[in-house]
């Protein structure tokens, strides 16, 4: 086993096992093991004694051992966070991380910190995933319970800010291709639009805020603005929400009852309103399974062909989230719509499920997969060309959607965290005229406060 020699200064530290002369001020040389010597350290951060604790740590060399290197930049940050330094402990706990991303007790101590300096959500994303550390005592997993009961107190506010690039290579979901009747002259053929590529910016800017009424009841308001610009402006999109009511808060869980409006601009025309209730829930059902419950009422009101389309939608999902260890978790989402309009053509249902998988990867990756699939089923039938002839068709839609979101926080500018999503989107239709294909990438700056 390596060992390691230490120049210590008796006159500033006294080593129980080594004895000198009170008068005595020469250096002395204490030859101890690497275990010994961070033991040595670890008691002198319980007593406080940080600046020599720190000078050990810091003297000692690399110790070629993983185990034992963890332990010293883990006392490091310790250090560093005791003396106030909670950005220097972030940036030392995030390092430790970097190469050993399941370490559930330093990713306990980021969650201290990020609550340390208000950073709410960044806080309960990291004790959610150390929560389920399997190499944790059950003092530390009934403390880490607290403290998201701490945070759900305290997280009064949040604000998050996303734009980026947006290439689609089918913005209009259109499938192109001739679409024919057969008539007493002969075929008549007229051409669908074809799917057209655009490159784009998106823009989300939204927030919450809660005023405390209680220890258990908040009055919670939340807005948000979200568009897509393209260089072609007929398939620009922006869309404003806000929504605000009661919020109950206990221990294990939360529930928000909200009144909500939304308006809808299509290529910059009007194009919508909205008005309705939410209601949201979320429960901590074991330190790794977590779960919510969103209902949602809209009344639909339409600019253009409102005597057509104007009706109610009515929505409905669950989620469960499960965290394996402190590295990988996974969610599970399923729900359905209920979308009714005048003419019953255009009155739908709609059930959708997905499944992701989340990791946190060395060095700073993250990574989020999701599959995810919905059908669409219409309550009656439109007159289409089908088979030469003009028919009256029930449309059944099936669309299936794959991503993949990579972000590293190594990356982090002014707190903006890169993140680049690729995604596929297919839908298949007994209508061939509403089948598309599309691919998208985005590449977005994303900051939560």
């Amino acid at each position: 086993m390596k060992r390691i020699v230490f120049a210590i200064l008796l006159s500033v530290l006294v080593v129980p096992m080594v004895r000198a002369d009170n008068d005595d001020k020469k250096s002395t040389e204490i030859t101890m093991t690497t275990t010994q010597a961070m033991q040595l350290a670890g008691q002198l951060v319980n007593n406080g004694d940080y600046e020599h604790a720190y000078q050990m740590l810091t003297m000692m060399p690399d110790t070629g051992n993983g185990e034992l290197e963890t332990e010293r930049w883990f006392l490091l940050a310790q250090i560093a966070s005791r003396r106030g330094d909670i950005d220097g402990a972030i940036r030392i706990y995030q390092k430790i991380l970097d190469a050993r991303p399941d370490a559930a007790r330093v990713r306990f101590e980021l969650a201290l910190c990020y609550m340390h300096q208000g950073r709410w959500a960044r806080a309960d994303y990291h004790l959610r995933l150390a929560m389920a550390g399997d190499d944790l005592s059950d003092d530390a997993k009934r403390m880490m319970n607290y403290y998201r009961y701490v945070v759900r107190q305290n997280k009064n506010w949040n604000v998050y800010f996303n734009f980026g690039a947006a290439p689609d290579n089918n913005v209009n979901n259109a499938t192109g291709g001739d679409e024919c009747l057969m008539t007493i002259f002969g075929p008549f053929c007229r051409k669908l639009s074809e799917p057209e590529s655009a490159v784009g910016a998106n823009f989300q800017l939204g927030g919450d805020y809660e005023f405390k009424l209680s220890d258990q009841w908040r009055w919670k308001s939340d807005a948000s603005i979200y568009t897509n610009i393209y260089d072609k402006h007929d398939y620009d999109d922006l869309y404003l929400t806000a929504g605000t009511g009661p919020r109950y808060l206990w221990s294990r869980g939360d529930v928000w009852l909200a009144g909500v409006v939304a308006r809808r601009w299509y290529g910059w025309d009007e194009y919508s309103w909205s008005a309705g209730a939410k209601l949201n829930t979320n429960y901590d059902f074991t330190r790794k399974l977590s779960g919510g419950l969103y209902l949602q009422f809209l009344d639909n009101k339409y600019d253009d062909y409102g005597d057509i389309l104007d009706g109610q939608t009515y929505s409905g999902t669950a989620r469960l989230t499960y965290s394996f260890n402190a590295r990988l978790y996974m969610t599970v989402r399923g729900g359905v719509a209920r979308n009714t309009a005048i003419n019953d053509a255009y009155a739908y249902w709609q059930p959708n499920v997905a499944i992701g998988i989340g990791a946190e990867l060395p060095w700073g990756f993250s990574v989020y997969g999701e599959p995810s699939v919905y059908w669409t089923r219409y309550d009656d039938g439109l007159y289409t060309a089908h088979n030469g002839a003009w028919t009256k068709i029930t449309a059944h839609d099936f669309t299936h959607r794959y991503s993949l979101s990579v972000s590293n926080n190594k990356l982090d500018v002014w707190g903006f965290v890169p993140t680049l999503t690729v995604s596929y989107t297919q839908r298949d239709s007994n209508l061939w005229q509403r089948e598309f294909k599309k691919t998208a990438i985005e590449f977005t700056m994303m900051q939560r406060f």
